[in-house]
Parts: structure tokens; sequence; C-alpha cells
């Protein structure tokens, strides 16, 4: 067989050393892609007409692969098994050597089986003679797929009391057991069902419930495996005191002030979870560990344990990044979380952009029991953005409230801007502004949002009595919404509107005005790019509306291809506004910190297209 597999191979290399000859005489005399198509020709027909050559060598692989050990099994199993079982890939020292082999193989591959739910399979080995060499085969047949029978969960303890107080939670964790009467039955799967179904007594009330007994009956005849398990869920657990660990610099009301139970509420996994969380979330702290000890002897008040590390109260950090809405960006922040040693936040951050440069600086205050903290902040900004300038100057304090959910801010702010605008009149604009905001967050994950609300409203003005320029009521609401399409995709909507109430928009800073355009508005137009004409500038004006429809296909778990239509506009009258329309196409890439988006989008008014990305890089 050798020799005739080096006779093809000569055969094969001398017809395509007289097509390369050929095709290079005759490029010659005919353009360059002649001497390519002679090539493409020459693989795509002499190939396929030559089978006898790729089914020698798919025989000659075979042979090497399976030169020691044959495993004949159905592919599934053999897939199997090859992942689970090393395979020798030298011959055996000895007929001894394989024997021992063989007999290990045989006892590993029934044992594996048996996970897999085959309690009766047939192996056998037998002699296969190739090229005059004798080679072990091992064939399996499996038998028959063992399913679950009767499945039989028995509750004791508190959560089986008389009154039938928690029976609507026993049938409850009953009938999403995942172990279904006729399903196959696998070793693996029988395990995870245990676990998950502890895991659900646990959840709630039930901190030391726990697995009595658990058995099962696996009939090989009937291939049958009927299952029992008993769950004692022990009493209800109350929480109580709360036990810090780790805590140096920092008083502890910095810990129970945001602790989301009171001493007696019952035990909630979920719960403990939220204050871990609200804990690690908060800069004074390295890592945070919440949990409680399960001991029935203290049920009725359950300690709850607190073991964090703190972390350096100063910290220096430096970042660059691009976004196609105001380019190329570098930054520098200082923050000390231990200001005037007493765990307040002193923030400050010197962000240059293209198009806007800021110096910001903050101090927070720490939560009390109901959510509240306060912020006095101070900054500079900058901007040069479609042929306006501005000089923005801003002081203010403001109540913060926040939950999981809701966040909602009522702030007093002061601002002087200098405008100039290209080919008009320069202005100086005062304004002292009570401002309020609201936002209402429900998601699934707030990194990569499949499903989920989000809602914003904000209400804020300032009048000529108090130390502004002009009377006004700026109004506004955003909302946007996910809807999960399939295992993977996923429907986005946004809509957004604001109406500042005013006679003029002149004496009024641009915070408070409305301008469209760029990332998360209107894509396929320069960013804040529509607005009101002033000279050759476009400024706010006094009404915006703008909606956004896209939908994203996940290719992988990473990578995925979004399409998406934005419309709106921005001007000083409803009457006045045009709607611009924008779509495009557009890469999307889970990262650690959410989806990143390169978006290619064509402005339906002005037929060009624009690129929109945005990507930060800390380092």
């Amino acid at each position: 067989m050798q020799c005739l597999i080096n006779q093809i191979k000569l055969i094969k290399s001398r017809i395509f050393l007289i097509l390369d000859r050929i095709a290079k005489l005759s490029s010659r005399f005919f353009a360059g892609r002649f001497y390519i198509r002679i090539w493409i020709i020459s693989l795509l027909v002499f190939v396929p007409l030559n089978p006898g050559i790729a089914a020698v060598q798919e025989v000659q692989s075979s042979a090497k692969d399976s030169a020691v050990i044959i495993l004949s099994a159905p592919s599934s199993i053999k897939k199997f098994l090859v992942k689970y079982l090393r395979f020798p890939s030298e011959p055996f020292a000895d007929a001894a050597a394989e024997e021992i082999f063989l007999y290990r193989a045989q006892k590993e591959i029934r044992d594996l089986l048996v996970t897999e739910g085959y309690f009766s399979p047939s192996i056998s080995v037998l002699q296969q003679v190739r090229d005059d060499v004798a080679i072990p085969e091992i064939k399996i047949d499996p038998g028959v797929l063992t399913r679950v029978g009767n499945v039989l969960i028995t509750f004791q303890g508190e959560v089986a009391r008389e009154d039938g107080k928690y029976q609507g939670r026993i049938e409850q964790l009953r009938a999403t057991w995942p172990l279904k009467a006729g399903l196959p039955f696998r070793s693996s799967e029988w395990e995870k069902a245990k676990a998950a179904l502890l895991s659900d007594v646990t959840q709630e009330e039930f901190a030391a419930a726990h697995i009595v007994s658990s058995k099962a009956t696996v009939n090989p005849d009937n291939a049958r495996a009927d299952l029992s398990i008993i769950i004692d869920s022990g009493p209800v657990f109350y929480l109580g005191e709360i036990q810090i660990t780790g805590l140096e610099r920092f008083d502890s009301a910095l810990i129970t002030n945001l602790a989301p139970f009171k001493t007696g509420d019952v035990y909630r996994r979920d719960v403990l979870h939220l204050y871990q969380i609200t804990l690690q979330k908060g800069p004074q702290f390295s890592s945070v560990s919440v949990s409680v000890t399960p001991d029935v002897a203290q049920h009725r008040s359950v300690p709850v344990q607190v073991m964090l590390t703190e972390a350096l109260s100063q910290r220096f950090a430096f970042g660059a990044g691009y976004s196609s809405n105001n380019g190329a960006r570098g930054e520098i922040n200082y923050r000390n979380h231990d200001f005037l040693d007493r765990a307040w936040n002193l923030t400050s951050m010197l962000r240059l952009e293209q198009k806007r440069q800021t110096f910001f600086a903050g101090i927070d205050t720490l939560p009390d029991q109901n959510n509240v903290n306060y912020s006095l902040g101070a900054s500079l900004q900058m901007t040069d953005i479609e042929n306006l300038k501005t000089i923005e100057e801003k002081v203010g304090i403001t109540r913060n409230y926040q939950t999981q959910k809701i966040q909602m801010h009522l702030g007093l702010n002061w601002h002087h801007e200098s405008k100039k605008p290209a080919g008009a009149i320069n202005q100086i604009n005062e304004a002292l502004v009570l401002d309020w905001r609201w936002r209402r967050q429900v998601v699934d994950d707030p990194i990569n949002i499949r499903r989920g609300d989000v809602t914003e409203l904000r209400i804020g003005g300032g009048s000529q009595m108090f130390l502004s320029d002009q009377d006004f009521l700026r109004t506004y609401a955003r909302h946007q919404t996910w809807w999960p399409v399939g295992s993977q995709d996923v429907f986005f909507l946004r809509a957004e509107i604001g109406y500042t109430f005013a006679a003029s928009r002149f004496g009024i800073p641009q915070e408070y005005l409305f301008r469209a355009g760029g990332i998360h508005s209107l894509r396929g137009y320069d960013f804040k790019g529509i607005g009101v004409q002033e000279g050759n500038a476009v400024v706010g004006g006094l009404v915006m509306v703008t909606g956004t429809a896209e939908y994203t296909h996940w290719l992988t778990q990473q990578w995925g291809v979004a399409a998406f239509a934005d419309i709106g506009g921005a001007e000083d009258r409803w009457q006045r506004i045009h709607p611009f329309l924008g779509y495009g196409a557009g890469i999307r890439w889970r990262s650690p910190a959410g989806p990143i988006a390169l978006d290619l989008a064509r402005g339906h008014e002005t037929g060009s297209l624009r690129v929109h990305f945005s990507m930060a890089v800390a380092f």
C-alpha cells in the first residue's frame, strides 16, 4: 500500500508541474489573472477527480491514529470516552502490559458509562489484523439508556408544619425539580438537581436546611431509576446584630447605615448578597464578605458577619480614551476616600478632550440610614463644538437619594457661562438653578442588559428674581427599554423629549437648552450638530425630541452585529422642528465594562457617512 501511495504522489506532483508551466507560459500573452485562474481550475478540477488519493490518505491516517488501540462504539459514546480516557500512543512493551491496560480500560469504561445512565453495557475485546499486525479492538454496546422513574421529594422540619403555611412553597419546589420522570438519568444531573433543590430551600428563611438522605434506586433490567430525597428545613432564621471584622480607620456606622435590613427581619440570602454588593461598591473597601453561620441554636437572632479589607484612602489614576463625540481624551484623577477623617469622598479630575476640557472637584458625604447623602462640587469646562465656544463655571450643592432601583437628586447650582458663537454676538449668561432629577432602573444585568427599562426625568429652572438673567423652566424625559429576542438577540427602543419654557433662549446657559446629534442621539450627524443656527454656529434650542430603534444579533457570547435607525431634531419652536433621520449598522463587543459599539451611520438629510465609536482604556 505504501508503494501505491508513493506512486500516486509522484503522478500528482508531475501533473501540477505541467499545469504550472502552462500557466507561466500563458501569462506572457494574457493578464496575470489568467495565471491565477489556471491554478484555481487545477485545484477545483484535479483534486475532486482523484477521490482515490483522498481515500488512500484517509485510510493511512486512520491506520496511523488507531495503530495501538481500536475503539468501536456509537459516535456520541466514543466522543465521551475519548474525552475522559487516555489511550496509549506508543505500542505496548509486551503482552502483559497490553493485558493490564485492556483490563483497566474495560473497568473504567464501565464506570464512565454508568455516570451517563448506561448500567448494562456490553464490552468485549477482539483482535484485528492490519498489515500482519494484531491490534486489540474494544467493542462497546452501551445498552439501553436508563431513564428516571418515580420521584419522591419529602420535606421535614419547620417547612412541613401542620398548618400548611409553606405548602405553596413546597409545591413550587417540587414543580421546579428538573429530573422529571422519563428523562435520561445521569449522575451529574442527579447531583446538580439535589444541589439546586437545597439552594432553593436555603434561599429564604431556612438557612440551616440540609439533605437528610438521597437515594437513586436503579433497575438495570427495566432501565429505570427511582429517585427519593428527604430535606430537613430546620427552623426559620431571623437576622441579628451586625458583627464587623477588619474595620480600622472608619466608624462602624459606615457599615451599619448601608444595611438593607433591620434586626429581626427574616433571613434572605439575596438581601445579604445585595448588602455585600453595596459595601463592595464603596471606595473605602477593597474586599467585602457578608454571611451568616447557620447555627440552629441562634436561629432567632443569627449574627450577620461582615468581613472586609480597607482600601488605601488616597488614589491617583490616569486614563486615556477616544470617543467620536469629543475625540481623543486624556485625564488625571485624584481621590481621597477618608477626607477630613470622616470617610467623605474627595474627587478631583482634569480631563482634556479635543472638543472639551473639564476640571472638577467635589466632596460626597456618607449615606445615612435613609440612603441620603450630600454633594458639594465646583467645575470649569471649556468646549468648542460646531463653531460654538463656551467657558462655563459652576458651583453647586446636591441632596442625593439612592436605592438599588431609584436615584433622586435635588440640587442648587450657580452657572456663569461665556458663549462665543462664530459669526454672532458673544454673550455672558448667568443663572441660579434649582434642579431635580429622578431615575429608575430595572434591568436584568447592569453591564449587559437583555431585559429591562430605564426612565429618567429632570426639571430645573431659574428666575430673574434670584441671580438669573432669564426666567426659564427646563423639562426633560427619557425612556429606554430592552426586549430579549430568542436566546441571544436584543431589541432596543429609546425616546427622549425636552422643552424649556422661556420667552427666548438668550440668557439661558447651554446646559438647559437642547442640541442633538452623535452617539446616544442621532448617529450619522456630528455631535451636537443639530440645533439652532446662530451666525455660523449651532447653539441649543428650546425644544428637542429624538428616538432610536436598534436590533442586536449576538453571533457569539462576545461578538454581535446591530442595525439601527435614529430620528429627531432640536429647534426653538415645535413648529420649526425638521426630523433628521440616521440609520446604519455596527459591531458590538461585550467588554468587561459593558458593550463597546463601532457603528457606520448614514445621515439621510446630508447623505454623508460617519463612524461612531466609543472606547476608553485606563492605565
